[in-house]
């Protein structure tokens, strides 16, 4: 599920619970403070960004990964080799990586972690598994995947969390003690409150400078004030840019991009938004920049309507939307829709309330008659909106790397969105040696009809305490990846 969730169903943790104050581990050790914390420690089961966030590049680490311009490279494989038809992959994985618990990586216990996905997994993001047809191992430095067809999204995915590479030992106990190849160990999971780790001396690579931890804080403003304190040395995606005026001056504050697009969402199967015009004329009504002022203070990024962050190859900057309210109300007069009265089903974020209030002031302005309704998040939004669609409008941040097909390619998702077209070039795009061209043109189609509308592109606040380096604000994948950075 592509949603922003931060804690979607009931802990289901078996000890290492109890409740800390203050700082959650030691002077040496590196603590960041961010908001949404995770339930269990078991995204196979679980949908969000939470728990990827703690332990991807962590804990768990996959054959690939993505660098910093969304590149694909070798990790605990040093090469592929692809056949002629783009089906079969052959990896060659590096020796001497073992997991936590003591067992060997090898191609055995990697093609176990493949099938695992396909055949346990019960989170959605599975999905990206089932184009594999087999996996075995060659030898135990050779792994040979076979897919049912050529896929560009597979082998990107697999730099995500369901490349993770598990112990066929370590996986009865996934929700508290997770078992990886990269570069720490779980300490202590304290559910709501922390996930605190230590670093490994026979990791393969690179070792992590320290110890560390993540602290988990209901909002921004208890997150900068253990900063404050000295209780944790940075704060990772914070929520309030109005805050930053108020730091020491000694404090450093890094803006980066994330995978978060805000989307105004359109029910495209209920009227009045099965009309093009009418979709198109909401689009034309909202001023993303004034949103992006009200919300971030100007640190979000336009992504000129559409759902494509500007790490991702077919970003181009395009404004396919631009705010124009003459030509909103044009579109309305075009439709023969006399003040279209629509509900928005905002849900009960504050990103979305103060995105709901302006949208609400701008839509009013062109002719639409507007009805705000708060709906709980997540239990009543995901059951109303997502999955009995029973809404006109809403707003919602997506955090799924490259989810567009996700988005847009499935007609019954609750976006409601069916374009045959759209839908072939996006298949294109996977199968095609280039997928730039395809993407581009799957985005142009989908905006052209103003399939949903990107008010922005989430920013990535980081402050950091004086002496912490290594870090790198731009979110490209799901990882929080603690071992690069440095407190001295």
């Amino acid at each position: 599920m592509a949603v922003l969730l931060s804690a979607v169903l009931a802990a289901c943790s078996a000890g290492h619970t109890a409740s800390q104050v203050g700082r959650v581990a030691g002077e040496d050790a590196l603590v960041v403070g961010t908001t949404g914390a995770p339930a269990s420690l078991d995204f196979t089961t679980t949908g969000g960004a939470a728990i990827p966030q703690a332990l991807m590049a962590n804990v768990y680490e996959g054959l690939v990964r993505i660098d910093e311009s969304g590149e694909i490279v070798p990790h605990l494989a040093t090469s592929w080799e692809v056949s002629e038809d783009n089906t079969v992959y052959t990896f060659t994985l590096r020796e001497g990586v073992t997991f936590s618990d003591g067992t060997p990586f090898d191609a055995a216990t990697a093609a176990f972690s493949i099938d695992y996905v396909r055949d346990e997994w019960t989170n959605g993001l599975k999905s990206q598994m089932d184009v594999v047809a087999a996996a075995e191992a060659v030898d135990a430095r050779t792994l040979r995947v076979t897919l049912e067809r050529p896929s560009n999204r597979w082998l990107w995915s697999m730099g995500t969390l369901t490349g993770a590479m598990m112990s066929p030992t370590g996986v009865d106990q996934l929700a508290t003690t997770p078992v990886g190849t990269g570069p720490y160990e779980v300490a202590r999971f304290s559910v709501g409150e922390s996930v605190s780790f230590t670093t490994r001396a026979d990791y393969w690579g690179q070792p992590a400078h320290q110890d560390a931890a993540i602290r988990y804080f209901a909002d921004a403003t208890s997150a900068v004030n253990a900063l404050r304190s000295g209780d944790i040395d940075l704060v990772w995606a914070m929520q309030a840019p109005e805050l930053l005026d108020t730091l020491p001056e000694d404090v450093t504050v890094e803006v980066g991009t994330t995978n978060g697009e805000v989307i105004v969402s359109m029910n495209n199967d209920r009227a009045p938004f099965d009309d093009v015009r009418v979709r198109q004329a909401v689009a034309h009504a909202i001023d993303r920049d004034a949103v992006n002022q009200v919300v971030w203070e100007g640190l979000a990024t336009d992504t000129g309507g559409a759902p494509v962050p500007p790490t991702d190859p077919w970003f181009t900057g395009e404004d396919h939307l631009p705010f124009d309210p003459e030509r909103s109300r044009q579109l309305l007069a075009d439709a023969a829709v006399d003040h279209p009265e629509i509900t928005i089903a905002v849900p009960s974020l504050p990103y979305a309330q103060n995105i709901s209030e302006l949208v609400y002031s701008q839509l009013t302005d062109v002719g639409f008659e507007v009805n705000l309704t708060s709906v709980e998040f997540p239990a009543v939004w995901i059951t109303e909106v997502m999955t009995l669609q029973d809404y006109d409008m809403s707003i919602m941040a997506h955090v799924e790397p490259r989810d567009i097909p996700a988005l847009f390619g499935n007609p019954d998702y609750y976006l409601g969105y069916d374009n045959e077209s759209v839908r072939a070039d996006l298949l294109a795009a996977d199968t095609a040696a280039d997928p730039v061209p395809d993407m581009e043109r799957a985005v142009a189609t989908i905006m052209s009809e103003a399939g949903a509308l990107t008010v922005f592109n989430q920013p990535n606040i980081v402050v950091s305490s004086p002496g912490v380096t290594g870090i790198n604000p731009t979110v490209v994948t799901d990882a929080l990846a603690l071992a690069g950075m440095e407190k001295s």
